[in-house]
């Protein structure tokens, strides 16, 4: 039998009734919809009919052999989708029900549009480059992780800044006092690094990305490096402590003295798109760009 993973947000009346809607639609197409525990109670206790058929499955095994892993709700909950489906490299195909909702590729008017993508077949699989992060003191691992999005190497106290150095590829480039040193993937470029300076990377670039997060520096550049290249941000000072957060979600205590190396991971996020949008336009359209010089006399967004 097909079978679909459906991550949702369910403290939103809206989406748990759309996705009583989703799980009608796949099971009259013949699809085994598979939900954790925590959401199908909350899904199910505005519906005295129950869900529909539905498989409660926790963990990684709710996306083993799913086809995709349907998104409705925001960034976030697309992250957390992630952990799961990235273990068992299915696709994650994202229905935009939060605010700006970079990492969805769909928005809620083409819902229908989109469940019969999937059942179709219709939709293209682009791999997204993710992040291994590995923090160490001396010969010690302290801390290791993942991340789609970004990892920050931030200051653990809000009264102190932490001073740290950033090397790349072995060779030092930069220290500074700073609030922070954020890592990005081109696909998390539009989130947390683009709100302290970084610049937005086509999602297709393979790339990684340094944005310095409030730096003491003359020199505090956003800097683009290659894929193949590893970066080490070293906690400095023995009164300094941090904390490591990767894409917002989990974080970890470095202690000082600890160096932080991220590189390219091996195992990539998939991502369905059923409706190939080009990344400009979407840039236009969420952050209501202007394509047209008021000179023009015309509206200046698409």
């Amino acid at each position: 039998m097909r079978a679909v993973l459906l991550v949702v947000h369910p403290a939103r009346p809206d989406i748990r009734h759309l996705a009583r809607d989703v799980i009608g639609r796949l099971n009259t197409a013949g699809f085994q919809v598979r939900i954790n525990t925590a959401e199908a109670a909350q899904l199910a206790a505005d519906f005295d009919g129950g869900l529909g058929d539905v498989t409660i499955i926790d963990g990684p095994e709710g996306a083993k052999d799913a086809e995709v892993a349907l998104v409705l709700g925001g960034d976030g909950t697309f992250l957390r989708a992630a952990e799961d489906a990235r273990l068992t490299e299915i696709p994650l195909l994202g229905v935009n029900l939060g605010h700006v909702g970079f990492l969805a590729e769909t928005e809620v008017d083409a819902l229908e549009a989109t469940v019969a993508a999937i059942v179709d077949c219709r939709y293209e699989v682009e791999q997204r480059l993710t992040l291994q992060i590995t923090a160490t003191v001396g010969e010690t691992v302290v801390a290791e992780d993942w991340a789609l999005n970004e990892a920050a190497v931030e200051k653990s106290t809000r009264e102190k800044m932490i001073e740290v150095s950033v090397a790349v590829d072995d060779r030092p480039l930069l220290r500074f006092g700073c609030d922070g040193v954020i890592c990005a993937t081109p696909t998390g470029s539009t989130a947390y690094a683009f709100s302290v300076g970084g610049p937005i990377v086509w999602p297709n670039v393979e790339a990684m990305l340094v944005v310095p997060n409030a730096a003491h520096a003359l020199f505090q550049r956003p800097l683009v490096v290659a894929p193949s290249s590893h970066i080490d941000v070293d906690l400095l000072g023995a009164e300094h402590t941090g904390v490591l957060s990767c894409d917002g979600r989990r974080s970890h205590d470095l202690p000082t003295g600890a160096q932080v190396r991220i590189e390219r991971s091996d195992r990539p996020i998939l991502v369905a798109r059923p409706h190939p949008t080009p990344f400009g336009e979407r840039l236009v359209a969420k952050f209501q760009l202007p394509v047209r010089s008021f000179r023009d006399g015309g509206p200046t967004t698409l």
